[in-house]
């Protein structure tokens, strides 16, 4: 196997983004047989797509680099680098652009989610990010990709151009990737609002728990997190129409790595003056070495420049063929 997936990169991350996606990969890692390998980058040249602050851009790719060595991405057995320090990336991207066709962009559903109306005045990158990711991953002649209900638009057509461009040149040189459908990742939501996501952009800062969040802040933000005033059920259905109660019952869940009923059948009948201390006492356990490791690595950013230039350098190696070969079978004989 060899599997690629990226992440925009951003700052200030929090437990949905641990427990969303981030874990996921060090699973993925962590599952793959000697000869199979995983390259994880930073999009930070599709964040381009929307408007960008530079300064933020830099930091937030530090960051996240940072914060994914510090949830359990090993450089020593994964791939991990930042896009635009690979520029075969961008130089496929505009060979494969020859082969997309405009018709098969305009009905990506996120596209017209995001421009909306407004498509006139949208970045070209919006448009046609769609085949940046399918360079992004036939770069590298991935065998499986992990996506959400979101991206599986996306990886159709990066095998619709992969198809395409082998048949038009009359070459073998893409595999066709194939989705990787992991367990559902948990959903979670806000601690103030049960009915809305987890965000880095609620103005309340009480409404999330932050990777860096100290011991004694993770414990104060779970215990004033909304709750409501009946017991646990046995099972999760009981909890249908407590929204609030729902999310901490799966926050326990996913940090513990159990279903929800499984935490249910040891808490059921306890009020949540009982099981906020015991779901503390969880994520403190959880987080908290993270946490650690990423104030470390923040301290060090220079390390963690070097551990991507290391990871740039496996990546293009990794890829120079199948850029040689695409440039050849167009024609661009260097």
């Amino acid at each position: 196997m060899r599997i690629v997936s990226g992440i925009q990169p951003t700052g200030n991350l929090h437990l949905g983004n641990y427990l969303g996606a981030i874990r996921q990969w060090v699973a993925m890692q962590d599952g793959m047989g000697a000869d199979d390998t995983c390259l994880f980058f930073l999009a930070d040249l599709h964040a381009l797509s929307q408007p960008v602050v530079a300064a933020e851009l830099h930091a937030n790719t530090v960051e996240m680099a940072a914060t994914l060595l510090a949830c359990g991405i090993d450089p020593a057995r994964s791939i991990l680098f930042n896009q635009a320090r690979v520029p075969a990336h961008s130089e496929l991207c505009w060979l494969l652009s020859g082969t997309a066709r405009m018709g098969w962009l305009n009905r990506m559903t996120q596209w017209k989610d995001k421009a909306g109306k407004s498509g006139e005045t949208q970045s070209v990158a919006l448009f046609t990010y769609p085949v940046l990711q399918a360079a992004d991953v036939l770069l590298y002649k991935a065998t499986h990709v992990p996506v959400g209900h979101d991206q599986k638009q996306h990886l159709e057509l990066a095998r619709d151009v992969a198809t395409k461009f082998n048949t038009d040149f009359g070459v073998d040189l893409f595999p066709l990737p194939e989705p990787l459908i992991s367990k559902a990742a948990p959903r979670i939501m806000s601690l103030r609002d049960g009915s809305v996501k987890m965000s880095k952009s609620d103005p309340s800062d009480a409404s999330r728990i932050n990777l860096v969040d100290s011991d004694d802040v993770i414990a104060s933000k779970l215990r004033k997190a909304k709750s409501d005033a009946d017991v646990l059920p046995e099972t999760a259905a009981g909890l249908e129409g407590r929204a609030e109660a729902l999310n901490l019952v799966t926050i326990y869940a996913a940090l513990a790595g159990i279903e929800p009923d499984a935490v249910l059948a040891e808490h059921a009948g306890k009020g949540f003056g009982a099981f906020k201390p015991a779901l503390a006492d969880l994520a403190i356990a959880t987080l908290g070495p993270i946490r650690d490791r990423l104030t470390a690595l923040l301290g060090d950013r220079p390390a963690v420049a070097v551990a991507l230039a290391e990871g740039a350098a496996k990546a293009a190696a990794l890829g120079a063929p199948t850029l040689r070969a695409a440039q050849e079978a167009v024609g661009l004989h260097l």
